[in-house]
């Protein structure tokens, strides 16, 4: 990561440890579970360096979140580019879906699968920013499937709903990457389960 303007490197080597530390606690753990000395710990920092750059714990987790939603964004714009049809859209944003998962698991599952966040002051905030960008993301998906039912490539039906059933549908498929037993896939089998899920969507969107 680019040293910020300004910014002393050894503050910013704390700042990026400090992340990537609670990155990875609080994708697993709720906030109120997880404690600082055990972040602070994970970063080889001292637990002061918490209250120094971030105020508190919560404002730690609402850094690595902005962060996480930062990065989503720049993945699914990969996506909804003008150049591309409303089904070809739909079909990118699976497959950035996917490589979201694959090289930012850590932010992955904090958005898509995201701890409880607990009963602490900001929670409701930091919750309400989660619900909001998943939101933006469904209005994308639902707009490119109005788009297609406007110029005749998708079939009339209720966008929202489809938007809903495509993004379950992925988050299905990737979810089997955690499964302990024999429905588990690796990096390989997700990418060709996923490109199946995405060609079957997408014949079924379109107006015959």
């Amino acid at each position: 990561m680019a040293t910020a303007k300004g910014l002393d490197p050894r503050k910013q080597r704390t700042i990026d440890a400090l992340l990537s530390a609670a990155e990875h606690t609080f994708s697993r753990r709720s906030v109120e579970e997880v404690t600082v000395e055990e972040i602070a710990e994970r970063a080889g920092v001292a637990v002061g360096s918490i209250y120094n750059n971030f105020g508190s714990k919560a404002g730690l987790h609402a850094a690595v979140v902005s962060r996480a939603l930062d990065v989503d964004r720049e993945y699914m714009d990969r996506a909804y580019t003008p150049e591309r049809s409303p089904i070809e859209q739909l079909e990118a944003a699976a497959e950035q879906y996917l490589r979201f998962y694959l090289e930012q698991p850590q932010y992955f599952r904090m958005l898509a699968f995201p701890a409880p966040l607990g009963g602490y002051p900001a929670a409701a905030e930091t919750a309400a920013r989660l619900a909001r960008r998943v939101d933006e993301q469904n209005a994308r998906m639902v707009d490119a499937i109005e788009r297609g039912i406007a110029d005749g490539t998708i079939r009339p039906l209720d966008a929202r709903k489809a938007a809903t059933v495509l993004w379950a549908s992925w988050n299905g498929v990737v979810s089997l990457a955690w499964r302990p037993d024999d429905l588990r896939e690796d990096e390989r089998g997700l990418a060709e389960l996923l490109a199946l899920a995405t060609n079957i969507a997408s014949w079924g969107l379109r107006n015959a």
